[in-house]
């Protein structure tokens, strides 16, 4: 690797980085009059609630939402065909519903909804919405109701949907109704076939395009356990992924770049040790175990309650220390600063690609970026985020393999 220029520096650590071919490279500031954002699928500002935006056919129903929660404006459509579906089964009495989001199934008529949900966006909405919810994810005990309802992920991969269906199982009195939704091109029919082993019995009963609901009545019998999570080394770090979460089998090649880049400028001055560095968007946890092995003080945020426990996870598997908060975006901090900033900002929610996200992560880091600190950020090479920084001093450290990492300072 050809490194970047030296920055002036007091830390003298040795450690040696893995070989790469990266080639390092100055380009200029961006350009501060231009003010295109990367903001694309709402104008509103990123933390503001509203009400989500209805199909006709249950636009008397009522669902919050926001920026971060799967769906916004309007609604997962998956989430449609199931509340669509419910209303034509004219369910009623106690209703668990496992993957919340905004609160659709609370406007049900004579439904009391028991609302969990692991996405901090989703949990801001149901707040707003008051509905009363449970921060939880697959695998953590909830009191067992007579109907379940919950949405598979199948982005999330084949690990994750089997510790949902392993969750829902354990979540449903026996003799109990679970309503099983998702997209048919991400595996429902599949996944409704290995749920129907586990409860006995089940049947496909809503469809709409690519969209289906699963009604299963549960058996008796014990619940499998939860998959075990991947683990995977990263030189001497240990990373543990849960399922679902980002990369939990091997990093991706945007992290990987990243960590080649900071070693690099380790060797030539930059400062890690004694530092305050926040990881935001910390998915299992790698980046910012990789500062705290370094000996920064660490702060690891994100929006993804199993990424959360992936990251403790991880760090408890490296012996190290770091504060790890669920928190959209960076709203579970109060006004802390920090020295140095990294992430792997995320531009996608479920299965669209939206760069709202994205774009708060970029005000987070004019928020919290030290008067005197520095950011490091990898993308993408077609993500226009130098656009949205005007604020800063931005050069491009590195451009290979469609990736860039970026590297900013307060102008």
């Amino acid at each position: 690797m050809k490194r970047p220029a030296p920055i002036a520096s007091s830390n003298t650590t040795s450690t040696k980085p893995k070989a790469a071919k990266l080639k390092l490279r100055r380009t200029p500031v961006a350009d501060p009059n231009d003010t295109t954002s990367v903001t694309q699928s709402n104008a509103l500002p990123y933390f503001t609630v509203y009400p989500a935006q209805l199909p006709d056919h249950i636009d008397r129903l009522r669902a919050m939402t926001k920026a971060g929660v799967r769906g916004a404006p309007g609604v997962d459509p998956a989430q449609v065909l199931l509340v669509a579906t419910l209303l034509r089964a004219r369910v009623r009495g106690e209703v668990l519903d496992l993957s919340a989001q905004g609160g659709l199934l609370a406007s049900l008529p004579n439904v009391t909804l028991r609302a969990v949900e692991g996405s901090a966006p989703a949990l801001s909405a149901l707040h707003a919405a008051g509905i009363p919810a449970v921060a939880a994810v697959p695998g953590q005990p909830q009191e067992r109701a007579p109907t379940v309802c919950l949405m598979l992920a199948g982005d999330r991969g084949n690990s994750y949907i089997q510790a949902q269906i392993a969750w829902a199982h354990a979540s449903t009195q026996v003799g109990g109704t679970l309503y099983l939704a998702g997209d048919k091109d991400k595996g429902f029919d599949r996944y409704v076939r290995q749920a129907s082993q586990l409860f006995g019995t089940g049947e496909t009963i809503g469809r709409d395009d690519g969209m289906r609901v699963a009604r299963l009545i549960r058996r008796p019998g014990p619940t499998p356990a939860q998959p075990a999570p991947e683990q995977y080394q990263h030189g001497d770090l240990s990373v543990v992924g849960l399922p679902g979460v980002f990369s939990a089998a091997k990093p991706d090649k945007a992290t990987r770049m990243l960590l080649e880049v900071l070693d690099a400028l380790v060797l030539d001055g930059l400062k890690v040790a004694g530092q305050t560095v926040l990881d935001l968007g910390c998915g299992a946890g790698i980046i910012g175990a990789w500062a705290a092995q370094r000996g920064a003080v660490t702060t690891l945020l994100d929006s993804d309650l199993q990424s959360v426990h992936s990251a403790q996870t991880t760090l408890a598997a490296n012996n190290l220390t770091g504060e790890v908060l669920h928190s959209d975006v960076d709203s579970a901090l109060s006004s802390q600063t920090y020295n140095l900033i990294l992430s792997n900002p995320p531009f996608h929610v479920g299965r669209g690609v939206v760069l709202d996200v994205a774009a708060e992560f970029l005000r987070a880091i004019e928020r919290r970026l030290s008067p005197d600190g520095e950011a490091y950020i990898v993308a993408n090479d077609f993500l226009p985020y130098e656009k949205q920084l005007s604020w800063a001093n931005v050069r491009e450290v590195v451009r290979e393999s469609g990736f860039k990492v970026l590297h900013i300072r307060r102008s």
